[in-house]
């Protein structure tokens, strides 16, 4: 990708700026100078993947600029998304003295940027992060709107708290180092935006699958930049998803009961959530709320994406309790993303239990 492309989250004083360039890594440093003043001192976060990769080449631009960089390497994986690995990042903090203007710098997919964000939000309480997205997933998603969190034995992500980076900073081209399967978990992300709320970028996905999966420059630029415009535009409306937001997690309540049931190591969280969205069609044509196909046309694309669709085979009860766990439920209710059709997504609060048997028992 040859054009800088910035966009601006606009949340008042908690504005920040999405900044996507090819070779961008490179003017971290000035970058970081220039928003955080007289800071001197930073915190990057990465993993046993990443890092190896790509710490040197955001710490010496770092260094260059003046900065003092310590680093915190946690493993890869989301099963270390956990309470314990938060608080040795707790302890690096400590170690460091970081002072309340001084940041955090996420290098990594979506769970070292949720997790060093919790972090973020509880040392001193309240110190900035920047977000450096390595994975699609990250890129497209998680490393904008400021959701940060850890997992618990009892669910995904149900520690955490809303806390916006203060920069965005993404570079394409480090996904050529991103292992296929990654790639294609986060793509399940890209075709969620689509079938939420545009149809013609679902459609452009799905028979772009072949360039997307090749990192084709014009392919994956262009899905990089309207993703990040449609997850900021809602994140605008609705920051602390209370409405419009929810919108988001089509799929994920069916996906993060899949990541709990398997212990977070069966799925990638975008492979559970292409599951979820299979499911979440499936339901949404069972209750009447789109017409015969959507489910079929859901289908294609993702396995145009060579993403799974088969649904693992636990029961009904099961499925109900590794819900009820989801963070995004309201008192008892569990909420669902349903849809319409391709490309018109709603929140559903009256799907009931036997709804949920009936779905379970269509797939065995």
């Amino acid at each position: 990708m040859s054009a800088i492309q910035q966009y601006t989250v606009n949340l008042d004083e908690r504005s920040y700026e999405i900044h996507i360039e090819s070779g961008c890594l490179k003017n971290i440093g000035a970058q970081c100078t220039k928003l955080f003043g007289q800071a001197n001192r930073c915190l990057i976060i990465s993993n046993d993947v990443v890092a190896p990769l790509y710490l040197e080449t955001v710490q010496q631009p770092l260094e260059q600029a003046g900065w003092q960089v310590s680093q915190h390497i946690i493993p890869d994986g989301e099963q270390f998304k956990t309470i314990q690995t938060w608080s040795d990042i707790l302890d690096t903090l400590m170690d460091s003295k970081l002072a309340r203007n001084e940041p955090i710098i996420a290098l990594g997919g979506g769970v070292v940027g949720d997790i060093a964000g919790f972090a973020a939000s509880c040392y001193r309480r309240g110190i900035p992060f920047v977000q450096v997205p390595t994975t699609v997933l990250a890129q497209v998603d998680s490393s904008v709107g400021g959701k940060t969190a850890v997992s618990h034995p009892h669910g995904k992500n149900m520690i955490g708290a809303f806390y916006q980076p203060r920069l965005v900073w993404i570079d394409p081209d480090v996904l050529q180092t991103l292992a296929p399967n990654q790639l294609r978990a986060g793509l399940a992300e890209v075709i969620k935006y689509g079938a939420i709320w545009d149809k013609s970028f679902f459609d452009y996905v799905e028979q772009h699958a072949e360039q997307l999966h090749a990192l084709d420059v014009e392919a994956i630029s262009k899905v990089i930049i309207e993703s990040c415009q449609y997850k900021a535009e809602i994140v605008m409306q609705d920051e602390t998803e209370q409405g419009a937001r929810a919108l988001l997690n089509l799929g994920h309540t069916f996906g993060h009961a899949i990541e709990s049931m398997t212990h977070y190591t069966g799925y990638l969280h975008g492979e559970a959530v292409a599951i979820g969205m299979r499911m979440a069609a499936r339901l949404s044509e069972q209750l009447n709320h789109a017409p015969a196909g959507t489910e079929v046309k859901m289908v294609k694309a993702l396995q145009a994406l060579e993403l799974p669709v088969n649904v693992p085979q636990f029961s009904a009860e099961q499925w109900l309790d590794a819900m009820g766990h989801d963070k995004k439920n309201i008192g008892s209710l569990i909420r669902y993303i349903l849809l319409r059709d391709i490309g018109d997504a709603f929140i559903a609060e009256d799907v009931n239990d036997k709804d949920i048997h009936t779905l379970i028992a269509s797939f065995v």
